[in-house]
Parts: C-alpha cells; sequence; structure tokens
C-alpha cells in the first residue's frame, strides 16, 4: 500500500505541470487586457505599456510561464492585480471559509442521505420510498441560486429567523451561534443536490446488496436485522459510497461559486467572481491550482479507502 500511494504522488507531478500549463494558459488567453481597469481611458500607450511592465504582461506569455512557475517552486503564488497583496495572504482566509462551508454541507448530506437510501431499498415501492425518492429528484432539479433566493425571502425576509448573507454580522462579536445562523442557509442548499444524489445512489446499491445470496443466507440463519444490515449490507456499499463521494467533493467548488454569490459567502467562489470581474490573473490562477491540487487528493484519498473498508483492493 506505501509503494502505491508513493507512485500515486509521484504520478501527479507531471499532471501537476500539465494543469500549471492549463491554468496558466486559460487565463492569459481570455479576452480583454487587465490594464484597462487599473489606468485610465484617457492614458498615453506610453502609460499603458508601463502598466503592462509593472504587472509582468509585458513579455511572451512563454517567458511569463516560466517566470510564474519559478515563483510557484518557491512558494510564490505572485501579486494581486487588484489589491497588491500577496496571494498567499488573501488565499487562506477564503480557502477556511470553504472548506467551513463544504464540511458542513458533506456532514448534512451524507448524515441524511444514507439512512434514507437505506429506508428506500427496505421499502422498496411503498409510499414512503416514493416520497423521499420524489423529494431526491426535486432536489437534484432545483437549481441552487433559484433555492437560495427562496429560502432568503421566506426565513431572512419574511420570517426574519436567519441572516441574509454574509459569514458574521458586521459590528457585533462574533460567536457560535452567530456563525451557526449564518451558515444554516448555505449548507442546505449546497447539500439540497448532493444529500438527493446520494439517496438515489444508497438505494440503488442497497436494492442490488438486498437480494445477494449472502444476505439472504444471513436472515435465514436467524442473524439479528440491524447487525445483518449493517456489518454485511451497508459495509459492502461503501465501496460506491466512497466512489459518489470523492466526485462529489470537487463539485462542491463549482456549486460553491453560485451559492456564495448568492449569500455572500466570503469563500473561494465569491473570489473566483470578483477576480473575473477584476482580470485578476494571479488570484484565478491560484484558485484554479488549488481547486486542481482538491481533486487529486480527493482521488488518493478514495483509492486509499477503497482497500480500508474492502479488503479484496489490493493495490
Amino acid at each position: 500500500m506505501g509503494k502505491y500511494i508513493i507512485k500515486r504522488i509521484l504520478i501527479t507531478i507531471p499532471v501537476l505541470l500539465l494543469v500549471t500549463i492549463f491554468c496558466f494558459g486559460i487565463v492569459n488567453l481570455a479576452p480583454g487586457d487587465p490594464t484597462d481597469l487599473y489606468i485610465s481611458e484617457n492614458a498615453t500607450a506610453q502609460q499603458k505599456e508601463q502598466m503592462r511592465e509593472n504587472l509582468g504582461l509585458n513579455q511572451p506569455l512563454p517567458v511569463q510561464y516560466v517566470k510564474w512557475l519559478g515563483n510557484l517552486l518557491q512558494g510564490n503564488l505572485g501579486i494581486s492585480f487588484s489589491s497588491r497583496v500577496a496571494v498567499t495572504e488573501v488565499l487562506p482566509n477564503k480557502i477556511q471559509a470553504t472548506l467551513t462551508l463544504m464540511l458542513a454541507t458533506l456532514l448534512l448530506s451524507y448524515i441524511l442521505a444514507i439512512p434514507l437510501g437505506i429506508i428506500c431499498a427496505k421499502k422498496q415501492g411503498g409510499w414512503l420510498d416514493t416520497l423521499i425518492t420524489s423529494f431526491s429528484f426535486l432536489g437534484v432539479s432545483i437549481p441552487n441560486f433559484f433555492f437560495g433566493l427562496g429560502l432568503i425571502f421566506i426565513f431572512a425576509l419574511q420570517l426574519k429567523w436567519l441572516p441574509t448573507g454574509g459569514m458574521t454580522t458586521l459590528g457585533q462579536e462574533s460567536n457560535a451561534i452567530d456563525s451557526l445562523k449564518h451558515l444554516i442557509m448555505p449548507t442546505v442548499v449546497l447539500s439540497a443536490f448532493y444529500c438527493s444524489n446520494m439517496i438515489r445512489y444508497v438505494r440503488a446499491n442497497m436494492i442490488e446488496i438486498f437480494s445477494e445470496n449472502y444476505m439472504r443466507t444471513a436472515k435465514a440463519k436467524g442473524l439479528n436485522q440491524h447487525l445483518t444490515l449493517w456489518r454485511h449490507g451497508v459495509k459492502n456499499s461503501l465501496v460506491s459510497i466512497i466512489t459518489v463521494a470523492s466526485s462529489d467533493i470537487p463539485k462542491m467548488l463549482g456549486g460553491a461559486v453560485v451559492t456564495e454569490q448568492i449569500f455572500q459567502w466570503p469563500g473561494i467562489g465569491q473570489l473566483m467572481i470578483s477576480s473575473i470581474n477584476s482580470r485578476d490573473y494571479p488570484v484565478l490562477m491560484a484558485i484554479n491550482l488549488v481547486a486542481a491540487l482538491g481533486v487529486m487528493l480527493c482521488n488518493l484519498l478514495a483509492d486509499i479507502l477503497y482497500a480500508v473498508v474492502d479488503p479484496r483492493i489490493r493495490y
């Protein structure tokens, strides 16, 4: 297992190199010139060229990439065009905010989805299965922005139970209760899709597992029903659950872009939108790189967990 992990880590090195090329290229080949946002419309050609030189955009793209990659290897992600602050100082707080939202989403989604999926499989075709499945299809279908605005209208504007957005209340000292109130609606919006999606996967997988011979044998031997379910049924479905979860986590970054914008959550998603509007290339490249690293780590963690939950899998 150790050799496999080392091999996977070594494989990620050329993949990361390709990711850096892609991140740099996709951002720098976008239409428009960042200097247009940071200099007067009446500026002379000489002033514009001086601004391009100040931002490091006056050299050919291959030269810019080599310099950026060299700085990256030294832990330097560059200077933000808009704030003139080092990107390494901007990102940590934003990443922490997004990770908080993603962790809350994962916990809520899977704590609800796994038991509900099992219930649907056990009550297949019944009214409870139909009800839960209908809600899961609704959760997958409803757009984040529509659901989020609906929650804001009901719970923030009409009932005034929850704040409309942000991570803390401005002008007040931050505390756990206040932070939890701000976290509820964005977490519910993000969880709607992932919880519904996981319910469908768990239901389909458990229906298949319930029809297996070893489950019939355990039942015929008179083993405790709950013990049979958790020790034999759920344990054998963990591989599928891990597969879905490892693919869901990277998708949450995409969902966070919309959700964070709706609720003004100060995370990576909101930073990405503002960076696109200001053509802040260093920040955009850093966000893309962080997202790519997250995907690779999720895939590696999933492979390791496969071997942990299923002894038949050996690398």
